[in-house]
C-alpha cells in the first residue's frame, strides 16, 4: 500500500507514468512521489509530472494549499534518480544534465503561490531535501532521516539550494551538512531548524491535516 498516500482523494491523476499521483480533497491538493522501489527517487519525468500537477493546482480555485509526500513509509524523496543517464557519463556530468532538465520543475515549486506543506516520512536526502526546503512548512515523522550526500559523490550543490539551506539553518549548520555529507535523524533536523516539527509516525497524517 501507499501508507495513507492519496487517502480521501477522488481517483488521483497519474502523471509521469504513474510515478506522480495528484489529487484534491477538502481544499487540499496532494502530490505523491510514487517510486517506492527506488525510495521515491526523483526522475526527470517525475519533476515534469510534479510541475504539471502544480500548474493544475495553481489554476484550481478549490485548492487552497498543497501537500507533498512520498509513497509508502520508507522515504519522502531519497534524491535524484539519474539511472536514465548513460552509465559511462561521469557523475558530475550526469548531475549537471539532470539539473538542467529539472530546472523548470524546481522553478515552479519555488514560485508556487499557495502554501505548500512537506509531509516527510523516512529518507529525505539530497534533492529530496531540496524539495522539502522549497515548501513553506516541513512536518516530519520521528523515524525520518536527512542528509545531503553530494560531497561523498564528488558533486557540488547549486547556489539556490545552498542559499535555501543557509536561510533555514544558518551558515555553520549548512557547512556541517554539506561538508560531511552525513545522514542525521529527525530530532537533529528539528533542533537546527531544518524542519518545523517532528511527530510520532502514527501522528504525521493528523498533524499535516491540522
Amino acid at each position: 500500500g501507499q501508507g495513507g498516500a492519496g487517502r480521501g482523494m477522488t481517483a488521483p491523476m497519474e502523471l509521469a507514468g504513474g510515478k506522480i499521483l495528484a489529487g484534491v480533497a477538502d481544499g487540499v491538493g496532494r502530490v505523491v512521489f510514487n517510486q517506492p522501489e527506488k525510495r521515491n527517487a526523483m526522475s526527470v519525468d517525475m519533476w515534469a509530472g510534479m510541475g504539471e500537477a502544480l500548474d493544475r493546482f495553481a489554476e484550481d480555485a478549490a485548492v487552497r494549499c498543497v501537500v507533498l509526500q512520498g509513497a509508502g513509509d520508507k522515504a519522502f524523496v531519497s534524491g535524484a534518480d539519474i539511472s536514465q543517464f548513460e552509465k559511462n557519463r561521469a557523475d558530475a556530468d550526469a548531475q549537471r544534465e539532470y539539473d538542467r532538465l529539472t530546472s523548470a520543475g524546481r522553478a515552479k515549486l519555488a514560485a508556487f503561490r499557495k502554501p505548500v506543506v512537506a509531509q516527510i516520512r523516512g529518507f529525505c536526502m539530497g534533492g529530496g531535501l531540496g524539495i522539502a526546503m522549497s515548501a513553506d512548512i516541513r512536518l516530519a515523522s520521528d523515524d525520518s532521516q536527512f542528509g545531503i550526500p553530494a560531497a561523498k559523490l564528488g558533486i557540488a550543490y547549486g547556489f539556490d539550494m545552498v542559499r535555501a539551506l543557509v536561510d533555514l539553518v544558518g551558515a555553520a549548520h549548512a557547512h556541517m551538512i554539506l561538508m560531511t555529507g552525513d545522514r542525521f535523524p529527525a530530532a537533529e533536523a528539528e533542533r537546527i531548524g531544518l524542519v518545523n516539527r517532528v511527530v510520532p509516525a502514527a501522528e504525521l497524517e493528523g498533524a499535516v491535516a491540522k
